[in-house]
């Protein structure tokens, strides 16, 4: 739905200091009912990754995903688009220790702590545990990155390191790189290994659009 691409772009403005006008006029047109407040734009590939590996169009569902740039934002956002603002049901994703940001900026928008999901790390690490670092190691590969994966391992800053967190630092050595991995390991699980926060954000928005 390119409408709720606009919406989603007018509220990132709107959040940098921009008119709220714009975003004000695209609710009042569009169906859009939820706002999924996650922390960046890996987060949200995940997320729609899942979502159409289940079948669902989320922006025709009503639900807005967005990245809001990091935790630190997540209570202007809330201010926006929640109960202060525009009055859409808020929920989202973070990390664990982002957790007090996501509580305070809930809480002042009238949402809580039960509203929102919290991995236990970062979602990355959540992927990465679900999937096995050998699966890990053959989406990479398949992906065509083997070679800067065997050059980053030989930096001397990651001998020693667990081969978990070998990995979860790859991720993130490139721009982008999180992002796109962000659907390749969403869409390489098995049903029943998504991790539980993941899973109980799309189980938790399916109740709220009934």
């Amino acid at each position: 739905m390119t409408d709720m691409g606009a919406f989603r772009d007018a509220v990132t403005a709107w959040a940098a200091g921009g008119p709220g006008d714009p975003a004000h006029e695209l609710a009042a047109g569009l169906p859009v009912r939820v706002a999924v407040l996650l922390e960046g734009l890996s987060d949200v590939a995940a997320v729609n990754a899942l979502a159409e590996s289940r079948g669902r169009d989320l922006a025709a569902q009503g639900i807005c995903v967005l990245s809001i740039g990091g935790a630190m934002s997540v209570g202007r956002y809330a201010r926006l688009l929640g109960s202060p603002g525009l009055g859409l049901r808020l929920t989202g994703l973070c990390d664990e220790a982002e957790r007090p940001y996501y509580a305070r900026g809930f809480e002042q928008a009238g949402a809580t702590e039960q509203d929102f999901y919290v991995c236990a790390a970062d979602l990355e690490d959540e992927l990465i545990r679900a999937l096995g670092v050998p699966r890990v190691e053959e989406l990479v590969r398949a992906e065509g990155d083997s070679r800067a994966l065997k050059t980053f391992l030989r930096q001397p800053a990651q001998q020693g390191r667990a081969p978990h967190q070998q990995f979860k630092r790859f991720l993130g050595t490139k721009k982008g790189r999180k992002i796109h991995y962000g659907r390749v390991l969403v869409e390489a699980l098995d049903p029943d290994r998504v991790p539980s926060p993941l899973d109980g954000l799309l189980a938790g928005l399916g109740a709220q659009v009934q």
